[in-house]
């Protein structure tokens, strides 16, 4: 089953469990909204809304509120000496499509729990740690660098006395 909802101007096809990011709407994190502007629902009996679907809702989890990308809009008059530039970044709201419900339905898949990061335990005893532990990684060869010219060789220094001169 699949649904077609609009929410912020644009429309998006959503199936549950689907991972979206749209324009920023309320909400806080792991909870639940309803995004109610429904447009089509598909499946074994699609419903086609005149123009939403009466009844029909999408369920979703708030995962995250963030910013978008940073857009800049450089405009530029040749020969003006004049030039403008402004850059903004979209609030933008990341959602998990839960379920889609129709006929008025209250959702029914609540916000899942968070997982926990699992923190390796230090080896209390060195003698009952397995041997694959105790051996290191092989280490990969140092990356060779090509080798340096060797510097050109000079002419002998000119001695300064020079010849059929000399001192008395």
């Amino acid at each position: 089953m699949f649904a077609v909802i609009k929410t912020g101007g644009r429309q998006y096809r959503v199936v549950p469990d689907d991972v979206l990011e749209i324009g920023k709407i309320a909400g806080e994190v792991g909870t639940i909204v309803q995004l109610g502007e429904v447009l089509l629902v598909g499946g074994e009996s699609p419903m086609l809304g005149t123009p939403t679907v009466a009844g029909a809702s999408v369920a979703a989890e708030v995962l995250d509120h963030k910013r978008g990308p940073k857009v800049i809009a450089f405009k530029k008059r040749r020969r003006k000496n004049s030039r403008r530039k402004r850059g903004y970044r979209d609030e933008i709201t990341v959602l998990r499509i839960t379920e889609i419900l129709t006929n008025d339905n209250k959702p029914t898949i609540g916000p899942r729990p968070k997982r926990e990061k699992v923190v390796a335990k230090p080896a209390d005893d060195a003698d009952e740690a397995p041997e694959a532990s105790k051996k290191a990684a092989p280490k990969k060869p140092a990356a060779k660098k090509a080798a340096a010219k060797a510097p050109a060789k000079k002419a002998p220094a000119k001695k300064a006395a020079a010849k059929g001169k000399s001192k008395k």
